[in-house]
């Protein structure tokens, strides 16, 4: 596969990003009455997201000629916890803006189409197996001095829907709906998983979408959705 991409090892990105919050770790555990000196295991749940960038060729300034289009896969993390034999599991971070660019944390940034599934694979594939293998371990990062175990649990909740079966299956996917040309749910796909069939053409798809856009029948949000649903 021929294509521009830059990436870090998912266990050193995380380890950075845990660094960046040591001091929040070290008040989070102060706040909670919590001994300072616990090792863990500290439990963090991380939210992935991977999607397209759009045409990056007029947004790179004067540097060489690049493919116009780009894709980021990266990481935030959402909340982490301890447990503790008085309280149980103690919450000592959460992410008040989960959504927020600044707590966004890139992984991998590709010159490549979304679409591309050959290159999407054989680029994103390592870093999917780094994740895997990180499901079942611990890792092991001083923290205050301290030398602390970390597990992560990932959710990948901010995959573009055309990502979705590169990386995580129906699991990751924002939408109740399977894909945008299927009228099933993920209800109806998980009661019944032989028989689904495309019901609509792209053209049909472009057509709801502009009804979406436009709204010419002057509908509220609710209605609206349940005509373009899928």
């Amino acid at each position: 596969v021929d294509a521009i991409s830059k990436r870090f090892r998912y266990d050193s990105a995380l380890v950075s990003a845990l660094k960046d919050l040591e001091e929040t770790i070290l008040e989070g555990l102060k706040s909670k009455d919590l001994e300072e000196y616990l090792s863990g295991p500290f439990i963090v749940v991380i939210k992935e997201s991977c999607d397209g960038m759009g045409d990056v060729s007029e947004k790179h300034g004067c540097g060489p000629a690049v493919p116009e289009k780009a894709v980021r896969f990266s990481f935030t993390i959402m909340n982490i916890s301890v447990t503790n034999s008085k309280n149980g599991s103690v919450r000592i971070f959460e992410e008040a803006k989960p959504n927020s660019e600044l707590c966004c944390k890139p992984v991998c940034l590709m010159l490549a189409d979304e679409s591309d599934h050959e290159t999407l694979t054989a680029i994103l594939g390592p870093l999917i197996a780094e994740r895997e293998s990180m499901k079942c371990s611990e890792l092991l990062l001083e923290i205050g001095g301290i030398r602390r175990s970390f597990k992560f649990i990932f959710r990948g909740t901010g995959y573009d829907e055309k990502l979705v079966r590169e990386v995580e299956g129906l699991e990751a996917s924002g939408s109740v709906y399977i894909c945008t040309l299927c009228d099933a749910t993920r209800l109806e796909a998980s009661q019944n998983l032989v028989f689904h069939s495309i019901t609509r053409s792209h053209s049909e798809n472009l057509q709801r979408y502009e009804t979406w856009r436009a709204n010419p029948y002057h509908e509220s949000v609710d209605e609206l959705r349940d005509r373009v649903k899928g």
